[in-house]
C-alpha cells in the first residue's frame, strides 16, 4: 500500500496518508529518512516533488498553496500574490514563501484562516476568472494582475502587469474585461491606469519600476526595445529606453548585465558605437533608481540638453551623419499592444 500511495500522493496530511496506508510509525520512519517532509503543521510532502520545486519555483509555491488547503475546508482559490508566483510573474515585493494567498467567497467565516501568513480576501470569483495551475484553483494572470493592481502600490502593479504583457499570459482586453467587472471595487481607479500604463515591452521588473519612476518625474515617456541600426543596415543595439527626439538613451543595469569582463567590453563598445551614432547613453542600477532616482532624472535631463546643442553643430561632430536628417522612426503609435520592438535607422 505504502508503493501505491507514493504513486498516488505528492503532498498531504497525516490523515491523507494514514488513508493511504501508511502506519504512523511508517511516516515517522519515512519523515526520519528524509523520505517525507514536513512542509506545515502535519502536512507532508515527498522528497520527490520537493527536489522537482527546486528548480521551479511556481511548483514551490504551489506546493505551500496545496499545503494550507490540505488543512482547511478547501474554500478558497489562490490569488493575487500567490497566483503571481504560481504564474510566474514578477513582483516588486515577494512576500514570505510560506505566505500564501487566497481569494474566498463573500461571507466566508475567518475561521482556521486567521493565521498571519494566510491572507484571505473576499470577493465574487466568476468562472472566466479562474484557471488551474498544478491542480490546483488560482485566478488567470488577467485577474492576477487587476487584483493586485488595486489592492497595492501603482509600481507594484505595473510590475506585475507588464510581466504578465511581456510574457503573453494576459492581454489588455483581458485586464480591461476583469476591471469591468470588478468596476464597483475599491481601488479600480488606480487598478485602470496600472492596465493603460502597462505595456508588454517591459522586460523585467527593474525596466518597469523604471518607467514608473520616470513618470513620477515627469521625465516624457520613452520608446522601448529600440533597435538602432547603422547607415550601413548593420545592427548597433537593442535599448531598454529611448528619447529618440532628444537623442538620449537609458538602460537599466541588471545583475546578471555584465557576467564577465567580456561581457562589460561588449557594453563599452556598444556605448561608443551609440555615440558615435549621436546618441546620449545614461545608465543606471537598481540601486540607483531607488536610492537618488532624482540623479538619473538629472542625468537623463542633461542628455537631452547636450543633444540639444550638438545638434546645432557642424555635422563634422557627426563622423556618420549624412546631410539629410539623421534617423528615420519607426512608428511606434500603433496598437499599444504590438510587443514588436521600434526601430531607429541611420540614413
Amino acid at each position: 500500500m505504502q508503493g501505491d500511495a507514493f504513486s498516488k500522493i505528492d503532498i498531504g496530511t497525516t490523515a491523507t496518508w494514514r488513508a493511504a496506508g501508511v502506519t504512523r510509525a511508517r511516516l515517522a520512519r519515512l519523515v526520519q529518512t528524509g523520505e517525507l517532509v514536513r512542509i506545515r503543521h502535519s502536512v507532508y510532502a515527498t522528497a520527490r516533488i520537493l527536489a522537482a520545486a527546486e528548480t521551479n519555483p511556481q511548483l514551490g509555491h504551489a506546493l505551500q498553496v496545496a499545503a494550507v488547503l490540505a488543512t482547511r475546508t478547501r474554500k478558497g482559490v489562490a490569488s493575487h500574490h500567490s497566483a503571481a508566483r504560481m504564474h510566474g510573474l514578477d513582483l516588486l515585493r515577494r512576500p514570505p514563501d510560506a505566505a500564501v494567498t487566497f481569494t474566498v467567497p463573500p461571507g466566508t467565516r475567518k475561521g482556521p484562516y486567521a493565521r498571519t501568513d494566510v491572507v484571505r480576501h473576499p470577493a465574487d470569483l466568476p468562472e472566466e476568472h479562474v484557471t488551474k495551475l498544478y491542480g490546483l484553483l488560482v485566478t488567470t494572470a488577467a485577474r492576477t494582475a487587476a487584483d493586485i493592481a488595486r489592492t497595492a502600490t501603482f509600481m507594484e502593479g505595473v510590475v506585475v502587469a507588464d510581466s504578465a504583457l511581456y510574457k503573453r499570459y494576459a492581454s489588455k482586453t483581458e485586464m480591461r474585461r476583469v476591471l469591468t467587472y470588478c468596476e464597483q471595487w475599491p481601488g479600480i481607479k488606480q487598478a485602470r491606469q496600472v492596465v493603460e500604463f502597462a505595456s508588454p515591452l517591459a522586460e523585467s521588473a527593474l525596466e518597469s519600476c523604471a518607467r514608473v519612476i520616470f513618470r513620477e518625474l515627469s521625465l516624457p515617456p520613452p520608446a522601448l526595445q529600440v533597435n538602432i541600426i547603422g547607415r550601413s543596415g548593420h545592427f548597433i543595439a537593442r535599448t531598454d529606453f529611448c528619447w529618440d527626439e532628444h537623442r538620449t538613451i537609458a538602460e537599466a543595469d541588471g545583475l546578471l548585465k555584465y557576467a564577465s569582463g567580456a561581457d562589460a567590453i561588449a557594453q563599452l563598445k556598444r556605448d561608443r558605437l551609440l555615440r558615435a551614432a549621436g546618441y546620449e547613453v545614461v545608465h543606471f542600477t537598481w540601486q540607483e533608481l531607488f536610492s537618488d532616482p532624482a540623479d538619473i532624472a538629472t542625468r537623463i535631463r542633461a542628455g537631452f540638453s547636450r543633444a540639444l546643442r550638438l545638434a546645432g553643430a557642424p555635422l563634422s561632430h557627426y563622423p556618420d551623419a549624412p546631410p539629410q536628417d539623421r534617423t528615420r522612426t519607426a512608428d511606434r503609435n500603433a496598437d499599444k499592444t504590438d510587443n514588436k520592438p521600434a526601430v531607429r535607422v541611420l540614413c
